[in-house]
């Protein structure tokens, strides 16, 4: 499959050089319809999922946070499909927060053997294969480090929609947990081991979920109906386990 990341690989570049060169002041604009995901789609979420269209549609159907399931006429890749959010963190684009990217799961029989995360912001892409092997790219394909871990000296975790849940940052608090709230969840997620933690509480969407986690699978992960927790280190895990445990949401 090293066909599909080269051409995804392709589709960032060309999203990222369409932001830093060609932007328009109407992709800001909301187009009027909701999303697949339930958010308000703007008009750069569909610039960048049409992109992606272009370069992976022929690798399996498509189904994208915004206009949902995209099928191709490929019926030889019929057992695949590739799960899309174009834009993770539109919020943060569209309120020139510098901190966004996109996020692209390639599942076969609906599992995922491909997850692939990029930094529209510094370029970096992170990869895990179909051979469970997990590389960072830069925009022109080339591998910039195979050891991303090596020098992380984590400070601080990140908690997604923590506005949402005080009960929580309270407890953070008083374990002395200092986290920052960044507003895009895949990208958090596919970072989590240069972090302490992420956790995300809320509804999970596969469309946020399904590349990072793949991207993650070597760490250790809580997840349930409305808790994603996402830690490197055990003992750090295993605390924030517990805090969760006593403060259900």
């Amino acid at each position: 499959m090293f066909a599909f990341v080269n051409e995804c690989i392709k589709a960032n570049k060309e999203i990222y050089d369409y932001i830093n060169q060609n932007l328009k002041p109407e992709d800001f604009l909301c187009k009027g319809d909701f999303g697949e995901g339930g958010d308000k789609s703007l008009n750069i979420d569909l610039k960048a999922e049409s992109i992606f269209v272009k370069y992976l549609s022929s690798f399996g159907n498509i189904y994208s946070e915004e206009s949902g399931l995209i099928k191709t006429v490929n019926i030889r890749q019929k057992d695949y499909t590739i799960v899309i959010d174009p834009l993770d963190g539109s919020n943060n684009f569209a309120s020139m927060i510098p901190y966004y990217g996109t996020s692209v799961a390639l599942e076969f029989e609906g599992k995922v053997i491909i997850g692939i995360v990029c930094n529209l912001i510094n370029g970096m892409i992170f990869v895990r294969d179909e051979n469970s092997i997990l590389n960072t790219y830069d925009l022109n394909g080339t591998i910039i480090n195979s050891n991303i871990s090596k020098y992380s000296q984590s400070k601080v975790g990140i908690f997604e929609r923590s506005y949402a849940h005080p009960n929580i940052c309270v407890k953070l608090n008083e374990e002395n947990f200092k986290y920052r709230c960044l507003g895009a969840v895949a990208l958090s997620l596919s970072c989590a081991r240069y972090y302490d933690f992420v956790l995300f509480c809320g509804n999970l969407r596969e469309f946020d979920v399904k590349a990072a986690l793949y991207i993650c699978n070597d760490l250790n992960v809580l997840q349930s109906d409305n808790i994603l927790l996402v830690v490197k280190n055990k003992d750090i895990f295993y605390r924030l386990k517990n805090l969760l445990n006593n403060n259900r949401l």
